[in-house]
């Protein structure tokens, strides 16, 4: 939506809102996940100033918030029901500022005291991966699993090679359709923002999807999803994390160990055996290389251990 579009007549606050997350959808491509928080807190800030400012409010009115007010809000979701942390108070700034660096440039509606406002400081998190040994238990624990029915041991054991061994996201991994199998020695995979990379399949990665396709019971067309639910439906994200939950209860994993997690391990034990910072900014679909230098971190962590367990003087 253009930005002539926008002021051609007066619009309401709700409006700019619904305009800035088409704007997100289809031409920035975010996920429908980033988008619904988006909304969430684009909501929550409108009806803030609706209630501080006692009407309803304009596409204008927005020109005129101030650093008092937005500071006001974050006070309020930090001390509301559901308070939120640092880190999420920081998300929330960010997705405000976003909005309103929109109505700037496409509704010629600045708001230059919202640049007097900082957010919370938040230390950065670094990955926790789990080892090479942990993340092979994880793929061959559903195969243990008595109560499982075969082939869908197979298709979990499977989703998780993928996660593992080519460092997919959940999400990715499960918009595999039957056309995309037998998996290719390179697979081409959409992910964030429409980003396209291209991913090596390992044999033993392949091999794992083969036998999950030859074993689950239902019949697929071409553009179906690859790995279905037990009634048949496509297997769904919470099922993978529900899935995890329980083989880090047999495992006697930590809470960190999660189907996000093995990417993580993808990208940790790449970089211990010498692969550089670039490929696997690649590997991961990275927009940005300082996404993946936060691994240095995590492998110069992991070499510090070693050092202090097995050094006499240490």
């Amino acid at each position: 939506m253009a930005g002539a579009e926008l002021t051609a007549a007066p619009l309401s606050a709700d409006g700019a809102l619904s305009a800035w997350l088409e704007h997100l959808a289809h031409e920035r491509r975010l996920s429908p996940r980033t988008l619904e928080a988006y909304g969430h807190i684009g909501r929550l800030y409108l009806a803030f100033l609706e209630r501080h400012r006692g009407e309803p409010q304009r596409l204008g009115d927005l020109g005129t918030v101030s650093a008092a007010e937005l500071r006001a809000h974050l006070a309020e979701r930090r001390s509301g029901d559901q308070p939120l942390n640092a880190r999420s108070l920081s998300q929330t700034l960010s997705a405000i500022r976003t909005f309103h660096g929109f109505l700037d440039r496409r509704c010629d509606t600045p708001a230059p005291q919202l640049a007097l406002v900082r957010g919370p400081r938040v230390k950065p998190s670094l990955p926790r991966p789990v080892s090479a040994d942990q993340a092979r238990g994880m793929i061959a624990e559903p195969g243990l699993d008595p109560d499982a029915e075969p082939w869908e041991a197979l298709r979990d054991a499977a989703v998780l090679s993928l996660l593992y061994g080519c460092g997919l996201r959940i999400s990715e991994a499960l918009s595999l359709t039957r056309a995309d199998a037998p998996l290719p020695a390179t697979l081409r995979i959409t992910g964030k923002g429409g980003k396209t990379r291209m991913v090596p399949v390992l044999p033993v990665v392949r091999t794992a999807v083969e036998e999950a396709l030859a074993a689950q019971p239902f019949p697929l067309g071409p553009s179906d999803a690859l790995f279905r639910a037990r009634r048949g439906g496509p297997l769904s994200p919470r099922h993978v994390q529900a899935t995890v939950q329980r083989l880090r209860g047999r495992l006697g994993l930590p809470a960190s160990a999660t189907p996000h997690a093995l990417r993580h391990s993808f990208a940790t034990h790449l970089l211990g055996a010498g692969a550089d910072l670039r490929s696997i900014q690649e590997l991961l679909g990275h927009a940005s290389l300082s996404t993946t230098q936060k691994y240095t971190a995590v492998d110069a962590a992991h070499l510090l251990g070693a050092y202090a367990a097995a050094h006499p003087r240490a």
